[in-house]
């Protein structure tokens, strides 16, 4: 179970409650920085042709695999997860293993798990409609990447995470997938688009893509706030401002 603790505030509103996750660990080992320089993208160092085109397929492998987890995570069951309820206007829950903090709406529920594929992920969703959700899904990623840039400018990766879902081309048509916006800012790739499948209302995407290192390896958190178009008014501004909030400690 997570721990909890009061903190202050100084707007004239509920105190945030400080929500904490219970485990402890810490890595020691220091990581190592890759001199293939096509991946960092900074120009100082024209890699081989070959290693050219092996970053560029990598690049392309991650993005796709955001892509997928987004879908895969609409249907993270909150059985599947250890929950916790916290009663209160306001809550900040912190992770001191994985190094993040997000403010979360009020009286949400949170849980978290190993699915495959994943390190972590931590959901956050009300109790009353758990379609409607926030998670933190946390990959490992090669010491190529070192930060968003390795990806390219959020452009092309929001365009790429966006092409790599839609496939509203095929006959039946399947699940189609729009870009709305996407912008840089704070060492973070801000994405939103929605989704939809045949046959079912709108999903609407909201989504913030960072990296950090944990002492061991680098580390891919990919926070994905999503809501039905049909409940847009009732989850849309507290999924945007949770997702908005999120930061490593």
């Amino acid at each position: 179970m997570a721990s909890i603790a009061s903190c202050s505030s100084s707007l004239n509103s509920p105190s945030p409650r400080l929500l904490r996750s219970s485990s402890n660990k810490k890595g020691h080992e220091a990581g190592r920085r890759s001199w293939l320089q096509c991946c960092l993208g900074n120009g100082q160092l024209q890699a081989p042709l070959h290693m050219q085109e092996q970053c560029g397929a990598k690049r392309r492998e991650i993005v796709l695999q955001l892509g997928f987890a987004a879908l895969s995570l609409q249907s993270l069951a909150p059985d599947a997860l250890a929950e916790t309820g916290v009663k209160e206007d306001l809550q900040v829950y912190v992770d001191d293993v994985n190094k993040f903090k997000i403010s979360i709406p009020q009286d949400w529920l949170v849980g978290s798990g190993e699915p495959n594929g994943f390190k972590s992920v931590t959901a956050f969703y009300p109790k009353e409609d758990s379609t409607s959700n926030i998670s933190v899904a946390i990959t490992g990623i090669g010491p190529d990447f070192t930060k968003m840039g390795s990806f390219g400018k959020v452009d092309a990766f929001a365009e790429s995470l966006v092409n790599g879902l839609d496939r509203s081309w095929q006959r039946p048509p399947g699940v189609a997938a729009k870009l709305i916006n996407c912008r840089d800012a704070n060492g973070f790739y801000y994405i939103e688009y929605s989704l939809q499948n045949p046959g079912e209302s709108q999903r609407h995407i909201y989504s913030a893509i960072g990296m950090a290192f944990n002492g061991w390896y680098n580390r891919l958190y990919t926070v994905t706030g999503q809501f039905v178009e049909g409940k847009s008014e009732a989850y849309r501004s507290k999924i945007e401002q949770a997702v908005s909030s999120f930061r490593f400690i």
